[in-house]
């Protein structure tokens, strides 16, 4: 199974492809879509979803896994990054690729087992579950792993619970 993590934003989103073969997981891409602050905000979603559909047409994902919208105090911010994650779930229905969903405390706990973990802290146990030298950079593309980790994980237990049924 291969899970494509995103981490949706306007400036950056954070993208990373984790396959789970045999119990085993491992990064097969990780990437910072980027989208020049000088362009439009339609020319810089147009870029976004270009740069996702040519992602997911390389990586052919089994489902994506995205972090849940959270409420944001700067309205200006929630709303950039609420496009941005349109355009990214616009892409992925597009493919026919599902699309699952992790708010920010989920992830948190099926990484580190503490919901107020730093971000430092899930950096570091990213890059020790996918047996990297050092943790993923920019952040964006640490969260996106932790994220396609996070389904990883729930997959795999609910997988486990429907065999013990």
């Amino acid at each position: 199974m291969i899970v494509l993590g995103i981490d949706p934003g306007i400036g950056t989103t954070g993208t990373a492809a984790v396959q789970e073969a045999k119990g085993q997981l491992s990064l097969i891409s990780s990437l910072g879509i980027t989208t020049p602050a000088h362009l439009s905000s339609s020319q810089r979603l147009l870029t976004l979803f270009q740069s996702m559909v040519a992602l997911i047409k390389k990586v052919k994902p089994d489902v994506a896994a995205l972090e849940t919208l959270f409420f944001n105090t700067n309205v200006t911010t929630a709303f950039s990054v609420g496009q941005a994650r349109g355009v990214v779930m616009l892409s992925l229905a597009q493919a026919n690729i599902p699309v699952v969903e992790y708010n920010p405390m989920q992830v948190k706990v099926a990484l580190t087992g503490y919901g107020a973990a730093k971000k430092m802290q899930l950096n570091r146990m990213v890059a020790q579950i996918l047996h990297l030298s050092k943790p993923l950079a920019p952040d964006d593309v640490a969260d996106a792993a932790a994220i396609a980790l996070t389904h990883c994980f729930s997959y795999k237990l609910k997988r486990l619970e429907n065999i013990s049924r």
